[in-house]
């Protein structure tokens, strides 16, 4: 069911009203091997698995999942989903690889970085980026800072976005949005500049 994680109550299903994806039944683990603290977070009672995972549920019962609950990122009091912001970002014929996430901002609270990996042989400004998704979304979603280069994946391929959470906090921005980070965005070798890691 797609749910409210607190009351438990099942959402409206208009294709709006954003809940989490709960589970129970007889293939759902009973919890975590010696840690009682990750299965009482993981199930809050009621005896319904919190997934994580927020959806909306459609007239039809189609579930729409729209973001991890841990990626929304909340800007000056606005939910933004990171997943909504990626699509945008992948429409650009230059981008091979896009995560975003959210970095500490002192006036928002956090605010947005998003993280590009050029396909071979292409290149894009922090400008150019951000003027597309500008077009594609709603200003207040729009990137506020891009850095350029490698993502750190797994060896199954998925963006490793815990460590970019931790990289975003060392990101500093220019008035155009173009950043920068002391820290290599790959865990295997040093950026140079022909990966874009460095301000444009």
């Amino acid at each position: 069911m797609v749910a409210d994680p607190k009351t438990l109550k099942p959402v409206p299903r208009d294709g709006k009203t954003i809940g989490e994806i709960m589970v129970r039944g007889n293939t759902v683990m009973l919890g975590y091997l010696k840690d009682p603290k990750a299965t009482t977070d993981a199930f809050g009672g009621g005896g319904w698995m919190h997934t994580g995972d927020l959806a909306v549920e459609h007239p039809d019962g189609y579930i729409e999942i729209r973001d991890r609950a841990k990626d929304i990122i909340i800007s000056g009091g606005e939910n933004i989903s990171s997943v909504e912001v990626e699509t945008a970002l992948y429409k650009h014929p230059a981008v091979q690889l896009a995560a975003v996430v959210a970095r500490p901002d002192q006036k928002w609270g956090e605010t947005h970085c998003a993280f590009v990996q050029l396909k071979p042989g292409m290149t894009a400004t922090a400008e150019e980026i951000i003027a597309f998704c500008r077009d594609r979304l709603a200003h207040y979603k729009t990137p506020k800072s891009v850095v350029f280069g490698p993502l750190p994946i797994t060896a199954t391929g998925k963006i490793q976005k815990f460590t970019l959470r931790e990289r975003a906090r060392d990101v500093k921005r220019d008035e155009r949005g173009a950043a920068s980070t002391n820290r290599s965005l790959s865990p295997t070798r040093e950026p140079n500049i022909r990966d874009g890691v460095h301000p444009v």
